[in-house]
């Protein structure tokens, strides 16, 4: 017989309001809210704290930092794996698309080394039933690389892959528009003398022509033929908002103007930023920050990106700013990224759906995580 769980004395935020009350939890699923306090004896006193629905987070590259700690040192795949969950439920993430590289930019990297080693250890872990979050494939297709269509075509079959986005690191555009920045990012990251930089711009550039717009579209064509969500990235321009709407992509990750940022939103396609650059300001790469997006209504859903703790955080930022309620923000980073990848059974809190919820208190503004439920179980 299944036990009931009561959460109560809690400040619950639905998709529309914030209430003060109770939530019951039965077989992994909500299925009471009440506004008002539990005299049952088991209630557990969520002492006036929030209780949010866990988060969803379509694109952090969070992984790979664990399988390459520093430049040169390869970590065991499976304790990667099992750090990166770690850290993703810690920050109150219960459904988390792993965004891993196919292709990469220098021979320096360990991207491509990485990739199946990364896939098939979190398939360990959750094949063993070590992961406390549930474990999505998000395939970021580097196009510029020469070998990135036969990569993808590897991993196309496999089960958890349930986005692609498709990325133009080549200098001179989208998030490299600034040459100046490319050079910066690109010298630091690897390490490259001036000359050295000089021949990757030039290598770069020769492959973007040779292989980007074929493998964008061949990707793009095998995604629509399984009605896999696909996202752009880095969109710089309307001609590249168009271009993303007509490949038929959801998401525009990561617009780096307001101009394609605007363009995709009247496309139709929902509009990502990062989480850390609405909290620090600005993007790291000099481009247009997710607050002007914000204010202008352009703004869907965030993403940590490189900094999973950053994700509740931006949402209560966002939900300081004019136009925002905190059940609206805290959308941003559950219901609606839920919803644009087909996740109709999640990301918000309403009898029925899932119970992957979070309890957090705010110090200063600031969300102190304090538990987290992932289909009624408690994971952190």
């Amino acid at each position: 017989m299944s036990r009931e769980i009561i959460l109560t004395n809690a400040r619950i935020v639905t998709a529309e309001e914030t209430m003060k009350g109770s939530l019951a939890i039965r077989d992994g699923r909500i299925v009471d809210l009440d506004a008002s306090p539990s005299a049952l004896p088991l209630a557990q006193d969520m002492e006036g704290d929030y209780l949010l629905p866990g988060l969803v987070e379509l694109h952090t590259d969070n992984l790979e930092k664990y399988m390459a700690p520093r430049p040169g040192v390869d970590w065991p795949p499976l304790s990667a794996a099992l750090t990166h969950d770690a850290q993703i439920v810690a920050s109150g993430i219960t459904t988390v698309f792993d965004a891993i590289s196919v292709g990469e930019i220098h021979v320096r990297s360990q991207r491509l080394a990485n990739l199946l080693p990364m896939v098939e250890a979190v398939d360990k872990a959750e094949a063993h039933g070590f992961m406390r979050a549930e474990h999505r494939l998000h395939l970021r297709c580097e196009v510029v690389h020469p070998e990135t269509l036969a990569l993808f075509e590897r991993l196309f079959e496999h089960p958890r892959l349930s986005l692609v986005s498709i990325m133009d690191h080549s200098p001179g555009q989208r998030q490299f528009a600034s040459l100046d920045k490319y050079r910066l990012y690109y010298m630091g990251k690897y390490g490259l003398s001036e000359t050295e930089m000089d021949e990757l711009t030039v290598v770069q550039r020769q492959k973007a022509e040779l292989h980007s717009a074929r493998q964008r579209k061949a990707i793009a064509a095998r995604c629509l033929s399984r009605r896999l969500p696909l996202a752009s990235h880095d969109d710089a321009t309307a001609a590249h908002a168009e271009e993303s709407a007509a490949l038929g992509m959801a998401i525009a990750e990561f617009p780096t103007t307001l101009e394609a940022a605007r363009a995709s939103h009247r496309k139709g396609l929902k509009v990502m930023m990062g989480a850390p650059n609405l909290i620090r300001g600005l993007s790291h790469s000099g481009n247009v920050s997710a607050s002007v997006l914000a204010g202008e209504g352009v703004l869907d859903m965030l993403s940590s990106d490189y900094y999973p703790a950053s994700l509740l955080h931006a949402a209560v930022k966002l939900a300081e700013m004019p136009g925002y309620s905190l059940p609206r923000a805290i959308n941003a980073v559950s219901r609606t990224p839920a919803q644009t990848v087909g996740l109709a059974d999640r990301g918000e809190i309403r009898p029925g759906l899932r119970a992957d919820l979070i309890q957090a208190r705010m110090h200063r503004e600031h969300p102190v995580i304090r538990q987290v439920w992932q289909r009624g179980a408690r994971v952190f």
